[in-house]
This record gives structure tokens, sequence and C-alpha cells, in this order.
């Protein structure tokens, strides 16, 4: 087996060796042994840093991430908590559609006065509702449509 020097790791996964050196010791990746006073990693160790980029980046905990890896470094991936993540995203990316549009609406409103029309109205009584807590059941607030286009508003 080639092992891989800890210079080498950080920079091939981008990771800096002192975040490599703190991954080691809360035992999210393990050295197989020292060369002189450098770290040596096995391959498999620029996967398991690629899987915890991929966690990091949705939202995961380093907490969470640990856990993902079973005692033998290998990858132990929760599916449910991958799709719950991933329909968080989904309600996230609607939000943020609607807000983008809202946005050129209002950039683009060829009323004379943004309280004049009609669909800047109905905008921002959708933030006002938006910005409130979801009620008791916790759904998110429905996106409403456009009657005319029927695009998000």
């Amino acid at each position: 087996m080639k092992f891989l020097d800890i210079g080498t790791v950080a920079e091939q996964s981008g990771v800096p060796p002192s975040t490599l050196r703190y991954y080691e010791e809360i035992g999210l990746i393990s050295s197989l042994g020292r060369h002189g006073l450098r770290r040596q990693f096995g391959p498999e160790v620029l996967l398991q840093l690629s899987l915890i980029a991929l966690g990091k980046s949705a939202g995961f905990s380093l907490g969470e991430i640990a856990g993902m890896f079973g005692s033998d470094g290998a990858p132990d991936l929760p599916r449910a908590d991958f799709h719950a993540r991933a329909d968080a995203l989904d309600l996230q990316i609607r939000g943020l559609t609607t807000l983008r549009n809202a946005l050129r609406h209002v950039a683009d409103c060829p009323a004379p006065s943004h309280l004049e029309c009609p669909t800047f109205r109905r905008l921002i009584r959708l933030a006002g509702r938006r910005s409130r807590p979801a009620g008791r059941s916790g759904a998110p607030t429905p996106v409403a449509r456009d009657q005319r286009t029927g695009k998000q508003g």
C-alpha cells in the first residue's frame, strides 16, 4: 500500500494540514503512522475528505459527519438524513427563487408607482407571511402563483 504524506494529502484535497490534524484529533480521519515527523495516510483518506466536504456543504456538523463513517473509516451514509437535507435545500431554493423573482419584478415593474402595481402588492403580502413563523404544524408557507402567468410569486 502506498502511503500519502500529509503535505500530499493537503495538496490533493485542498484541505490545509492544520485541518487534517484537527480532523484526526476529533476522529474523522486517521493517519497510519509517521515518516519522520510527518503523518502518513492511506489513499482512502482522499475519499473521506471529499465526503466530509460534501457533508459540510450540506450543513451537517462535524459530529454528524463523524457518525457517517464506520469504525473502519468506511462510509456508512444515512440515506434518510441526506433525503431530509435535500428536501430542506429544495425549500430554500424555492424561497430564494421567489425572492429573486420579486426583486426582478420590483426592478422592472412598469407601473408608475409600485403601490399601484397589483403584483408588487401581492409580493409584499407574501413576503410578510414568509417572515412570520410557520403555523402550529411547522409546515412551510405555500408558495403563491401569479394568477395571470402561473409563475411562482
